[in-house]
């Protein structure tokens, strides 16, 4: 019995060891430098959107059949600028909790060396959404403030799977509506590339998230899956109901109560969250996190 959990335990090593070497190879062959990639010196064309027009959250409600053109695109430019600087507010979290968990292991381990290069790609993406936010002519957007603090506090004492687990919730639900906009021609440009950027980049992070995720759930018992399926649900909600500021409307010349009442009752914007999670949803079940006290925190987020 010993030696099998030994030879399970060495295989799942070799294993880790293997990804993470895969994971630095394709980093060294497609990253890309946004400095240099994005077009940072053309003048913002206000005639394209910041997002998909379906991803607004105002979106198939009535006062979006009353805006204009050009007040659909100030907004969807506005929402584009709130979804990033979340972004960031996420990723600073991400980066300090990565640090803390490989803080004096093994720097010959490829895993460790994928760490780094995840935390310098993770600079760079905060930097490419802090200047993108900027060129919309958006302000510094920020979570609410007990919702910083409770970042505070969970990067400080997240650990494990808890951490991988809540870094993959805020990556997959980013990186499908993301999909959607750099594709999408109606999207200014400049945008459509910050896009693809990090598409392409945090595929390689996500799966790492997701793997180490299932190895550090091995051997969990029912209280560790049911205390860290509501941590990761409780972050997941937060990250997502902070991704669209209440300032938005404001600031794109709209009623803003009126704008929050018909957002909060948008049927289209929460399905398209909803479908956006399904195989998000299906991971963390299969890992034992989608728990019922769990999925409270996921419906009230319209994630499920």
């Amino acid at each position: 019995m010993v030696d099998t959990i030994a030879e399970n335990r060495t295989a799942a090593q070799a294993e880790r060891h293997d990804m993470a070497s895969r994971l630095l190879r394709s980093s060294e062959e497609l990253s890309y430098d946004p400095v240099r990639e994005v077009d940072w010196e053309t003048p913002l064309d206000t005639s394209f959107h910041g997002t998909s027009p379906e991803w607004s959250t105002l979106y198939g409600t009535s006062y979006w059949d009353e805006m204009t053109e050009d007040q659909r695109r100030a907004l969807t430019r506005q929402e584009a600028a709130s979804v990033a600087s979340t972004g960031i507010w996420f990723e600073m979290i991400l980066q300090q909790m990565i640090i803390r968990d490989f803080y004096a292991k093994d720097a010959t381990d490829p895993a460790f060396q994928w760490a780094l290069t995840e935390i310098a790609d993770e600079c760079r993406h905060s930097i490419m959404f802090a200047r993108g936010a900027a060129k919309l002519g958006a302000p510094a957007y920020r979570p609410k403030r007990h919702v910083i603090e409770l970042g505070r506090v969970f990067k400080a004492v997240a650990f494990g799977e808890a951490a991988y687990a809540a870094i993959l919730v805020a990556e997959e639900v980013l990186d499908v509506m993301q999909r959607d906009w750099m594709r999408d021609e109606r999207v200014v440009p400049f945008v459509r590339t910050i896009n693809n950027i990090h598409v392409v980049e945090e595929s390689r992070h996500m799966k790492f998230a997701r793997e180490e995720s299932r190895e550090r759930l091995e051997g969990a018992g029912r209280i560790r899956r049911q205390i860290n399926a509501l941590v990761v649900a409780g972050a997941a909600y937060h990250i997502v109901t902070s991704m669209w500021n209440d300032q938005v409307y404001a600031n794109a010349g709209l009623d803003p109560q009126r704008a929050l009442r018909e957002a909060k009752h948008n049927e289209h914007h929460k399905a398209m969250l909803r479908s956006s999670c399904a195989g998000l949803m299906e991971f963390l079940d299969s890992c034992g996190l989608l728990t019922r006290a769990a999925r409270v925190f996921y419906q009230r987020a319209n994630l499920i």
